[in-house]
């Protein structure tokens, strides 16, 4: 997929955030089997700890996390979001990751703080 960047130092980088999202998502069910006992657990503490490697940057964002969590039975699962912002400062991050019994899929919204 295409990312348009365009250079400034104070634009959101949603490579860095891709990363910070997947270590977290890795972190936390990495080895795990889906549970549908877990999910509450895995979800929030997905979110915190990816609002807390984002928060350590120091950069000037708010920024908004969520976090699904589905079992593969061979459902489909369609997810879109829209925003209305600055787009030469703001921005967004959408990871999907897997293994062999679940999705998870992390979107993350910064919004320059002025």
């Amino acid at each position: 997929m295409d990312e348009y960047h365009n250079g400034n130092e104070g634009s959101f980088n949603s490579e860095e955030a891709d990363n910070i999202v997947k270590e977290c998502i890795e972190n936390v069910v990495g080895g795990e089997d889906y549970s549908q006992s877990q999910v509450n657990k895995w979800t929030a503490s997905i979110v915190e700890r990816c609002l807390t490697q984002l928060v350590k940057q120091g950069k000037p964002y708010k920024f908004i996390v969520t976090c699904a969590v589905m079992q593969k039975t061979g459902a489909g699962l369609h997810t879109a979001n829209s925003c209305y912002w600055d787009t030469s400062m703001d921005g967004s991050s959408t990871v999907r990751w897997e293994n062999r019994t679940m999705y998870c899929v992390v979107s993350v919204f910064a919004v320059a703080i002025a």
